[in-house]
């Protein structure tokens, strides 16, 4: 092999020598093993970390869902399966519309003549078990009418147009529904009696 002697050598020798001498220069650039290793490493350190650091937050998470979710969770559905037990084990609070109407008969006959004959008696005078259980001794309060009335009736855009609704500020002016109507059969036309009928079945 003929020794480089000027920058120039390399273009007026033959091809296989010139081949050689970039393929020597080539294997002389390359790093050792243990260079390249740091490089590659260094190349993808963040992906390492990234990694670990979902790791971590699987872990976390897994130990904190053994922790806060409920052991009967998922048992029959997506919900407690305990809470079916814990809400069976609650106090009844509502008597049930056919409580009601075995001893208040009349109000019976005054809700067939009007709207309000779809309408279970507890969901304007709330829960009535107790009335329900001991009639002598445990009393419904006096409703207020301009106040449960307007739960439903109070004019809303959103309600349908054939829905029987008012704006109460300018229809009532403050008085009561009851001043006028009968809860039970709140229509107006041909009532004889506009007080709420309060007899109870003996």
């Amino acid at each position: 092999m003929t020794p480089i002697t000027t920058p120039c050598d390399l273009n007026h020798r033959s091809p296989h020598e010139s081949q050689l001498s970039k393929s020597i220069a080539q294997i002389c650039a390359q790093p050792a093993p243990g260079i390249w290793r740091n490089h590659l490493f260094k190349d993808i350190e963040h992906l390492v970390r990234l990694a670990a650091v979902i790791a971590i937050a699987l872990i976390a998470f897994v130990a904190l869902r053994v922790v806060v979710v409920p052991k009967s969770f998922g048992q029959y559905g997506h919900y407690r399966g305990a809470a079916i037990a814990e809400a069976a084990a609650r106090p009844v609070a509502f008597a049930g519309h056919e409580t009601c109407e075995a001893c208040h008969t009349d109000v019976v006959d005054q809700k067939k003549q009007g709207r309000h004959v779809v309408v279970p008696c507890e969901a304007c005078h709330g829960a009535q078990a107790k009335h329900a259980d001991d009639p002598a001794s445990v009393k419904p309060p006096k409703l207020d009418t301009a106040v449960v009335c307007a739960r439903c009736h109070e004019a809303n855009s959103a309600k349908p147009k054939a829905f029987p609704q008012v704006a109460t500020a300018d229809h009532s002016q403050g008085l009561a529904c009851d001043t006028c109507h009968q809860p039970h059969r709140p229509k107006i036309d041909d009532q004889a009696d506009t007080k709420p009928a309060t007899k109870v079945k003996k």
